[in-house]
């Protein structure tokens, strides 16, 4: 595609505060099991390590939604239709995104939505020069209280695109409570373009969280680096280990963040006591199979209307449409 001058970008702001992550950071520490906000994960370290994950030899889901989404992008841009307003939940790179720009039709307007606002923005200037659409980007805790933007121009239709099995880093009942809340900030007339992973060996699944490079493990101990900066916090990186497995009964992986040895750590004035081989839980990746996932849409007020899978159906990409 031939480069083009880029549209002004009209940044929509509503960053969390640093206030905001200090708050839910030492809530989250006093509970039992100590755990951390994902969302989280996502400064511009962050948001740079995930990218890097995403091209690992053992981390399945990226290349495979590349895959799935190359092979039926007609069909996908066929359900999807014209003039819509594209709504990307948690954008980050915008890699997959880029398919479909440049295969739908007429494109009305393209919304990203991502925490990192470096992150946003650098990959927003990235498509304006590339797409000839209005960009309207959006820097916002998706699971929090925002209003999507208005565009210029007409549109027939809002669809969600909410790529990359993120559903599955939601307990259940949130997954339910953020899709129905999407649905509604879309409109009655709203679909979603969904990535879903599914359930399969575990032995692939720990591989994928546990890679031989060590990106998945700088990932999660960057989490406490950022609150060492961010939330006068004063982790000792050394002595925490990276710990993630597949857990059949819940159906799901969980990563998180071991004390090598018992320990006091500060954060925002508060002490946390850590004893040794305690964890601090940063993330579920829940998998889904295919009457699961239609179980969670339809109780969240979506029907599944199609579904496109990989040969090995180790992930799949779903279409939704609200009832």
């Amino acid at each position: 595609m031939t480069r083009i001058d880029a549209r002004p970008l009209r940044l929509h702001d509503f960053e969390p505060q640093v206030d905001d992550l200090c708050a839910q950071v030492v809530a989250g520490l006093r509970k039992p099991q100590k755990e951390l906000p994902c969302k989280f994960f996502y400064d511009r370290e962050g948001s740079i390590l995930f990218d890097q994950i995403c091209e690992l030899d053992e981390y399945y889901p990226t290349r495979t939604e590349l895959s799935i989404m190359r092979d039926n992008i007609d069909e996908m841009c066929a359900v999807i239709g014209e003039r819509c307003m594209l709504v990307e939940y948690g954008s980050g790179s915008s890699l997959k995104t880029r398919i479909l720009l440049e295969n739908l039709r007429d494109v009305a307007a393209y919304v990203p939505i991502d925490i990192s606002r470096s992150h946003l923005l650098r990959a927003s200037r990235a498509l304006a020069k590339r797409f000839p659409i209005e960009i309207l980007p959006v820097c916002a805790d998706y699971t929090a209280d925002f209003e999507l933007p208005t565009p210029e121009s007409d549109v027939d239709s809002t669809v969600v695109y909410f790529p990359g099995s993120t559903i599955g880093n939601f307990e259940p009942a949130a997954a339910r409570e953020f899709l129905h809340t999407a649905r509604l900030r879309a409109g009655s007339d709203s679909g979603m373009l969904i990535g879903v992973d599914l359930k399969k060996d575990p032995q692939r699944l720990h591989a994928a969280y546990n890679d031989a490079k060590g990106v998945t493990a700088r990932f999660n101990l960057n989490l406490l680096a950022r609150i060492n900066r961010e939330a006068d916090g004063d982790f000792d990186l050394s002595q925490f280990a990276h710990y993630a497995f597949y857990n059949p009964l819940a159906g799901r992986i969980e990563m998180h963040l071991q004390s090598l040895r018992e320990q006091i750590v500060h954060v925002a004035g508060e002490s946390f006591a850590f004893r040794e081989g305690e964890t601090i839980f940063t993330e579920s990746s829940y998998k889904h199979t295919l009457d699961e996932f239609a179980t969670l849409a339809r109780e969240s007020g979506y029907q599944v209307q199609r579904v496109w899978t990989d040969p090995q159906k180790l992930f799949s990409v779903q279409f939704l449409v609200s009832t």
